[in-house]
């Protein structure tokens, strides 16, 4: 059994900066895929970027590619979504997930069907 929790949202000028953290608790894969999903008001829930514990095959939404970067931390058993250069677009509660790695899924891993856990999320809001 897995449990998720997301920290570190907040409230951040246009072109500041914030490091969300997720922390994993149970039994962790090499080859279990970690992602943060986004939700915005009146917006359907949104891929933002993906990768495997072992830090391969890592995907970026086109909207955030060159500004956020996915990465885990073996030891603390946490993943991190560090933002950089964040836009008012930017602001929506931020979602950590984890597919298990089933072979018998055909989702891709830019649909949030395809993931097994999920956290509470946590609020990011940029603003001026």
């Amino acid at each position: 059994q897995v449990q998720l929790v997301e920290s570190g949202g907040g409230l951040v000028q246009p072109g500041g900066s914030l490091r969300l953290s997720c922390l994993v608790s149970g039994r962790v894969f090499s080859y279990y895929t970690m992602a943060w999903f986004r939700q915005a008001p009146g917006k359907e829930r949104e891929f933002v970027a993906a990768m495997t514990w072992s830090g391969r095959n890592v995907r970026y939404a086109d909207s955030v590619k060159g500004r956020f970067t996915i990465s885990a931390e073996d030891a603390k058993k946490t993943v991190f979504l560090q933002m950089y250069s964040l836009k008012p677009e930017d602001t929506a509660v931020y979602y950590c997930t984890l597919d298990r790695g089933s072979a018998s899924k055909r989702e891709s891993v830019y649909s949030a069907q395809r993931y097994d856990y999920w956290g509470q999320g946590t609020q990011v809001t940029v603003s001026s």
